[in-house]
C-alpha cells in the first residue's frame, strides 16, 4: 500500500515538504490548511489590485539548496539574447535565454509573470525625523546627525563594553550591550525591540539575538561600509553567502509577492498527485505508542469532520495547539510548558497615497517625496507603529497604479490587547494619523486604506521558553512526527530556514534517520552563525 504523509499547514515549510516528497519519494502528501490562503505568513494579500506582503520577505539564503529551489520554481527575470551567468562566491552558473525541450537546466522563465525580480535593498531607521542607515553604522553621516556629545558617549560606552563585557549573556539586553555599548543600545535598540515584543529586553532570551541579530556589531558594520565603498561598481553576488543577513543589499523577489511563489508550489503539488485541502482545521491528533496514526480535521466549509490516516506527519501548527490536540496521555510538565509559550501578533494597515512627503528643511513645508526604501524602522517614541513597508520598492507590480504609493504600516501587538480589539476603522484612522504625525505623509494625499490581522506571527523567547527543551524532548519521542517551520518549531525561522527544516526532514525519511537533531540544528548551525570561528 502506498504510504501517505499528513502535512499540517500550507506555508513555506508545509508546501516544501509536500513538493520534496513528490519529487524524491513514492509518499503521497495531503496538506491541510485551516485558512483560505496559501502561503502562511508568506502569503500575498490582494486589495483592489494592490498587493500586501505581510511582514516583508526578502528571497535571500546562504543555502545553495534553497536558492536553487527558488530559481527553479520561479526563474530569474533576465532578458538576454545570449547565454549569461550568475556568479557567486567564485562559482558561476550559465543561464540560457530559451528553454529547449531537452534542456532541464535553464533558469529563464517562459511565463513572463512567473519570475523572480532582482531588487535592491534599502532599509533605514527613522529617528528624530531623520534617516539613519540600517543596521546602524558609525559613519560620518550618522555621527554628524547625532552630535558630538552623543558620538563621544557612543565611543566610550562601546569601548567599555568590549573591555568589560557582561560575562554571561542571559538576556537580549546583555547580548546587545556587549555588541553595541550602552549608549547605542538605548538609542537604537531598546525602545524599538520592546515595541516589537511588548516586554523588556532584559526579559527576552539572548537566544533571540543569536538568531536574529547574528553577525551584526559596530565593528562589522564599519567593515561592511568600507568594503561596500571599495566594491562599488563590481558585479553583485546574488547569493551573497559572506554577507550577514541584516546587511544584504540585493535580493530576489517574486513579481507579485511571496504568495505567488507558494501558490505555484501548491499548484505543482496538486499536479504531481498531492492533495491540498483548504479550510481544514486539525482538531485532534491520534497516537499509538510513539507514533502518530492520524488526524481529525474540521472542514470549515461544511462543518463536518474527516479522519485522515497516514504514515508520516509534518506539523507547522503552533506547538501550543499541537500539544492541546494530542489524544495521548501528555505529561503535566509538557502541557504546562506548551500552554505557557507566548507569541506576538501583527497588524498591517495598507495605505494608498498620492505620494509620500517630507518636510523641506529650508521652508518647513511638506513636499512630495520619493523614497527608495523597502523597510523603514520607526524609532520615534510618540507613535506605536513599528515599521513601514513601501511596497512599490519591493516590486513595482505590487501596486495597481504606478503613480500612487502603497505603504504598509506594521503594528506589533497581542491578540486581545487594547490595540487588537479596536475596530478596523479605528485602527485605520490611527495609522493614517501616525503616518502624518511622523512627517511622511499628508492627510490630503490619502486615497484608501485597509486593515489585516495576523495571529502568532512571531514565536516569543520568553514565557515558558526557558523550559523549551523538556517540550522538545517529548515531541521528539514520536518517531514519525516532524516539526518544521517557524511556529511548528517555535523558532524564529526565516522562510529559507523553514524550507530547510522540511527538506532535511524528507532527507531523514529517505535515509531512515530517526533522530531529529539535524532538523533542530537549522538556524543555529555554522552556515547561519555570525561567528565564523
Amino acid at each position: 500500500m502506498q504510504k501517505k504523509a499528513i502535512i499540517v499547514g500550507a506555508g513555506p515549510a508545509g508546501l516544501t515538504a509536500a513538493y520534496e516528497l513528490l519529487q524524491r519519494t513514492d509518499i503521497i502528501p495531503i496538506v491541510l490548511e485551516k485558512s483560505t490562503d496559501i502561503g502562511g505568513i508568506s502569503k500575498t494579500v490582494n486589495y483592489k489590485g494592490n498587493r500586501i506582503d505581510i511582514g516583508g520577505h526578502r528571497f535571500f539564503s546562504k543555502s545553495d539548496r534553497v536558492m536553487d529551489w527558488w530559481m527553479t520554481m520561479m526563474p530569474l527575470d533576465k532578458e538576454a539574447s545570449e547565454i549569461f551567468s550568475i556568479s557567486y562566491q567564485n562559482k558561476t552558473r550559465e543561464v540560457k535565454p530559451k528553454r529547449a525541450d531537452n534542456d532541464s537546466d535553464t533558469l529563464v522563465a517562459q511565463d513572463p509573470d512567473l519570475i523572480m525580480l532582482v531588487r535592491q535593498r534599502l532599509s533605514r531607521i527613522y529617528f528624530l525625523k531623520q534617516f539613519f542607515t540600517y543596521p546602524i553604522q558609525l559613519s560620518i553621516e550618522t555621527l554628524s546627525k547625532l552630535g558630538l556629545v552623543t558620538t563621544v558617549s557612543i565611543m566610550f560606552s562601546y569601548l567599555y563594553a568590549r573591555v568589560f563585557p557582561r560575562k554571561e549573556e542571559k538576556s537580549l539586553e546583555d547580548f546587545m550591550i556587549n555588541r553595541f555599548g550602552t549608549t547605542l543600545y538605548h538609542l537604537f535598540f531598546k525602545d524599538y525591540t520592546e515595541k516589537v515584543w511588548g516586554v523588556a529586553c532584559k526579559d527576552i532570551s539572548a537566544e533571540w539575538g543569536a538568531q536574529r541579530i547574528k553577525g551584526i556589531s559596530i565593528g562589522k558594520a564599519i567593515a561592511h561600509a568600507i568594503k561596500a565603498t571599495i566594491d562599488a561598481g563590481k558585479p553583485k553576488d546574488l547569493k551573497q553567502k559572506n554577507v550577514e543577513t541584516s546587511l544584504i543589499e540585493q535580493f530576489l523577489y517574486p513579481k507579485h509577492g511571496p504568495g505567488q511563489l507558494w501558490e505555484e508550489v501548491a499548484r505543482q503539488v496538486i499536479e504531481k498527485g498531492g492533495t491540498v485541502l483548504m479550510q481544514h482545521d486539525v482538531v485532534k491528533i491520534h497516537t499509538q505508542n510513539n507514533q502518530i496514526t492520524g488526524v481529525t480535521a474540521l472542514d470549515k466549509t461544511t462543518g463536518e469532520t474527516v479522519l485522515l490516516e497516514g504514515d508520516y506527519f509534518f506539523s507547522t501548527m503552533p506547538m501550543q495547539e499541537l500539544i492541546a490536540d494530542l489524544d495521548a496521555n501528555v505529561p503535566a510538565n509538557v502541557k504546562e510548558i506548551a500552554a505557557g509559550l507566548m507569541y506576538r501578533d501583527f497588524v498591517t494597515i495598507g495605505i494608498l497615497l498620492k505620494n509620500l512627503s517630507l518636510t523641506d528643511k529650508k521652508t518647513g513645508e511638506q513636499k512630495p517625496a520619493t523614497l527608495k526604501d523597502t523597510w523603514i524602522y520607526i524609532q520615534e517614541k510618540d507613535v506605536k507603529v513599528g515599521r513601514l513597508q513601501l511596497f512599490n520598492n519591493w516590486s513595482p507590480y505590487m501596486v495597481k497604479d504606478p503613480d500612487t504609493t502603497w505603504v504598509g504600516m506594521e503594528y506589533f501587538c497581542n491578540k486581545g490587547d487594547e490595540f487588537w480589539e479596536q475596530s478596523d476603522e479605528t485602527i485605520r484612522i490611527k495609522a493614517i494619523e501616525e503616518l502624518c504625525k511622523i512627517g511622511l505623509a499628508q492627510q490630503s494625499d490619502v486615497l484608501d486604506a485597509t486593515v489585516l490581522r495576523m495571529e502568532k506571527t512571531y514565536p516569543a523567547y520568553f514565557g515558558t521558553y526557558n523550559r523549551f527543551d523538556e517540550l522538545k524532548d517529548y515531541i521528539n519521542s514520536y518517531e514519525n512526527l516532524f516539526l518544521v517551520g517557524r511556529n511548528g518549531m517555535h523558532k524564529y525561522n526565516n522562510s529559507d530556514h523553514s524550507m530547510l527544516t522540511a527538506m532535511v526532514a524528507v532527507d531523514n525519511i529517505i535515509a531512515g534517520v530517526v533522530t531529529k537533531t539535524n532538523i533542530w540544528s537549522i538556524n543555529t548551525e555554522q552556515e547561519y552563525h555570525e561567528e565564523k570561528k
